[in-house]
């Protein structure tokens, strides 16, 4: 198909002049206007193909000589990357913390685009730059709960931050970890700080060996980030193990005891309320003490869990959030907001000046530029998204949200329970748990002699693992699979099935098809004959 002709006049309509309301993209466009959910359902995953397959839609490496009509690119982009997307709009995709969204969404992304403004500093973002310092300031009194004098001292400081937005939990977590870092080896007399001398300086005036950070295994991959991107280095990430997947206050405190007793400085104690695994919150207000009484910041990485606050009857799940010196929370999880509006939110508003940057042309002493405080230079307004979903839904259709996905994730989890040949392996805190397929005579073998449990557990894994793997590859439904270090097998690791209900789409029966599906593809399996023949 001929190209698009090559000229400035061309280029000029492709800024200014969309196509005819006939065109592809139009069509596109109105489709997804009148129903979303329609067109995922049409266009998305139409055929299943191998990430091969996929690979060689997208084999070319030389960038297109010659401009294409949008009509005809959209039409490429429908057959080539949308029907080989993954419709996470689906009521049966219950695998990650990716959701179906308002449809409002879909317009405003549209004018966020339009307007393209740039947060990093006021004369490229103007309205947007209140407009952001209000959302960190709602989502900070949802935390932290200051008073009203406080709020209008700080909201709109420009000597000051509430926090910061960024693309996600792990910017965030970074950006938490970095200011505790700048503030625990400060500026004096004798030194000018490390963001000015460096780590190495740092630690030898203040004569720390090393410098870590202490959570439990089921702390994020970001924490990893943080401490090589921070020169701690990442064995002075400090992973305790935790069976009953939740971070114990008591190995906490004895472990930074003794790591500060052998000369050594701990930078942060680190709670999550939400793990990514399990979606267990650690006992937040117990760790809030241990990080006082080692002398260390307290950060709570809530990006899943954060927005249980909003629901009056959940969230005493997380008492202590409000004693953290930084929180993590991300709105493109329980906020229904799209990828990426992370925020980390700080307790104390002079911390954001310990990681404070100037720069002749922006950033300038005393503006109000956004960019001053933040790890990114230039990034949209993703403010604007979550400022309107705070006003449409309200923190009481958050709550109905929320107590709607724990609901359902009780519900199913009691399913599994009464299953026969499913086991529950984590029970719901919020609104993610694991379980896997144990057929009812293997599950008799294992309590009679817990001699072979472990053999009968490597065998498990390989059921668990084929039949999620058939499952998606399937395309009616995905449930994700992760390992887990269980109490229960005497710490033996096992693999199961992760299983994140957060779509409020996803019905009692579509948890039944999602069962039943499981067993059938297990049933089919040589693993399965062999775990059923032998212990019968």
């Amino acid at each position: 198909m001929a190209g698009a002709e090559v000229s400035l006049e061309h280029l000029y309509r492709v800024f200014t002049k969309p196509e005819g309301k006939d065109s592809k993209l139009a069509q596109i466009e109105q489709h997804l206007s009148d129903n979303l959910a329609d067109f995922l359902s049409q266009h998305v995953v139409t055929k299943v193909n191998s990430l091969e397959q996929i690979e060689r839609s997208f084999a070319k490496f030389a960038v297109p000589e010659k401009p294409e009509f949008v009509t005809d690119h959209a039409e490429s982009l429908l057959t080539t990357l949308v029907a080989n997307s993954v419709n996470t709009y689906s009521p049966t995709f219950i695998g990650h913390m990716t959701s179906a969204l308002p449809y409002f969404h879909l317009p405003l992304a549209k004018l966020l685009v339009g307007l393209n403004q740039n947060l990093v500093k006021i004369e490229t973002s103007k309205a947007f730059t209140p407009l952001e310092r209000q959302v960190l300031g709602m989502m900070h009194e949802l935390i932290f709960k200051q008073s009203s004098d406080f709020y209008k001292t700080y909201l709109h400081s420009a000597s000051y931050a509430l926090g910061a937005f960024c693309s996600g939990g792990t910017i965030a977590n970074i950006t938490a970890l970095w200011i505790a870092r700048n503030k625990a080896l400060p500026a004096n007399a004798q030194f000018k700080g490390v963001f000015q001398e460096g780590m190495a300086a740092g630690m030898m005036h203040y004569g720390y060996k090393r410098m870590g950070i202490i959570s439990s295994k089921r702390g994020h991959y970001s924490l990893s980030k943080a401490v090589d991107l921070l020169g701690l280095g990442r064995q002075q990430m400090i992973t305790l193990d935790c069976p009953t997947q939740q971070l114990s206050p008591e190995k906490a405190l004895a472990a930074g005891k003794q790591y500060q007793q052998d000369g050594n400085k701990v930078l942060s104690i680190v709670g999550i309320a939400g793990t990514t695994e399990t979606g267990h919150i650690d006992p937040l207000d117990e760790l809030a003490d241990v990080a006082k009484e080692l002398g260390c910041h307290f950060h709570v990485d809530a990006a899943w869990g954060g927005a249980t606050l909003f629901s009056k009857k959940y969230s005493k799940l997380l008492k202590g959030i409000e004693k953290a010196d930084s929180v993590t929370i991300d709105a493109h999880k329980q906020m229904y907001v799209p990828m990426g509006a992370g925020m980390v939110l700080f307790k104390d508003p002079n911390d954001s000046n310990a990681v404070r940057h100037h720069a002749q042309y922006i950033l300038r002493a005393g503006s109000k530029d956004l960019g001053a405080t933040t790890i990114e230079g230039s990034r949209n307004g993703m403010a604007m998204m979550v400022y309107s979903s705070l006003h449409i839904l309200g923190r009481q259709g958050y709550e109905l949200l929320i107590d709607q996905s724990i609901q359902k994730a009780n519900l199913f989890a009691n399913m599994i329970d009464e299953h026969a040949d499913f086991e529950l392996v984590t029970s719901p805190t919020l609104s993610i748990f694991t379980y896997r397929l144990n057929p009812k005579s293997v599950q008799h073998k294992c309590m009679a002699q817990p001699q072979i449990a472990h053999a009968l557990n490597n065998e498990l894994d390989k059921l668990t693992v084929s039949v999620q793997k058939r499952q998606r590859e399937a395309g009616k439904s995905f449930v994700s699979r992760t390992r887990l270090q269980i109490e229960k097998y005497a710490e033996q690791s096992i693999t199961v099935f992760r299983v994140v209900l957060a779509n409020p789409l996803t019905t009692e029966s579509d948890l039944q098809n999602i069962l039943d599906e499981q067993l059938e593809i297990a049933q089919e399996t040589k693993t399965w004959h062999k775990l059923t023949k032998k212990n019968k």
